[in-house]
């Protein structure tokens, strides 16, 4: 059993907890630090988590394994630096950093110290995703020629002004750093690294905080295209479609914290012209949240790494600078 530290008890916090705790065999929470404990004491309490005085107490704690780390963006790469040098295994929420060097120092850091580094990329344990994986691998899809995909929310309007999640420093491009970077995961999972990006990011709505609407044309270095936007001043959607050179894939819906149904459509060769309806395949309920948490736990176990230097996680951050670039020169950036 791994003993972890929840680092960070807010929202999102809890909501990691709740998906492991007292339902998992390899991992549970077993210590917290927050900025705000008072309000996470019951939650604590009724959880059976042992309150730190803070991150480095964590770190200095030898009943502790490794730490879990749901704290704002600029904060993940010298807190996955420190917990390397501790010997501490460390899961970061996404992204590893807000730039591609502090992304590659965090991921090189872990490496470094022979520790488990994992990134909540928690749509990669999705059983429709890994579905399109399969689909891809076996030839069914044919060539990937195309990927496309939102995912937009009233983000903006959730948090007061003056709320880190308004801070364009923690959220480079817009809804990009909170959610875009999800799909992103998954088009590097279904497709290989991006090679060039043009973007554009407007605030439209309200007169603080980050932009509200951001869209982007992608290459990939598989000759692939792609395009994603993420509007966080809109009602909720997600989808994800991927277009191969024998059929076309789709997910999609307004809730993502649930399993996923698939939708797949293929092209007649003995009837080019039909129209067929698309198949919908669905998945036995899973909680992604515990499936990547307990991939964690096991990667530890068996002493192997996750996020690697140079890997999908190091290259979404490296992504985001490219967006920026683009967006302040107008024009493609290279990564």
């Amino acid at each position: 059993m791994i003993r972890a530290a929840i680092i960070g008890l807010g929202s999102w916090g809890q909501h990691l907890v709740r998906n492991v705790q007292g339902i998992s065999s390899t991992i549970q929470f077993t210590a917290f630090a927050t900025r705000t404990p008072a309000k996470a004491a019951e939650f604590a309490a009724a959880n059976g988590l042992r309150m730190l005085e803070n991150y480095e107490a964590a770190l200095a704690d030898p009943d502790i394994d490794a730490v879990v780390l749901a704290t704002p963006h600029r904060q993940h790469t010298d807190q996955i630096v420190a917990a390397a040098a501790a010997g501490k295994h460390v899961f970061s929420e996404k992204p590893l950093g807000v730039n591609a060097a502090e992304a590659a120092r965090a991921a090189q850091a872990c490496a470094d110290a022979s520790v488990t580094l994992g990134v909540g990329y928690n749509w990669r344990y999705q059983p429709a995703l890994r579905e399109i994986r399969r689909l891809i691998d076996d030839g069914t899809l044919g060539r990937v020629l195309h990927l496309e995909g939102n995912f937009c929310g009233p983000s903006a309007y959730r948090f007061p002004q003056g709320h880190w999640r308004h801070d364009r420093q923690e959220g480079p491009a817009g809804g990009m750093t909170g959610r875009g970077v999800h799909v992103v995961d998954a088009m590097l999972y279904l497709a290989g690294h991006i090679e060039q990006v043009t973007a554009q990011s407007f605030r439209l709505v309200q007169d603080f905080g980050m932009d509200d609407t951001t869209s982007m044309l992608l290459r990939f270095a598989s000759g692939a295209t792609g395009y994603l936007g993420t509007v966080i001043a809109s009602a909720e959607t997600w989808r994800l479609q991927v277009f191969g050179s024998n059929a076309w894939v789709e997910v999609g819906d307004v809730e993502h914290l649930t399993t996923w149904d698939l939708r797949v459509c293929k092209i007649d060769r003995a009837n080019i012209g039909a129209k067929h309806p698309p198949e919908v395949i669905s998945f036995p309920k899973t909680s992604t949240e515990r499936a990547e948490l307990e991939d964690f736990a096991a990667h530890i176990l068996a002493r192997t790494p996750m996020a690697l230097p140079g890997g999908d996680a190091v290259h979404n951050v490296a992504l985001l600078g490219a967006i920026m670039a683009s967006i302040e020169s107008s024009g493609p950036a290279r990564l």
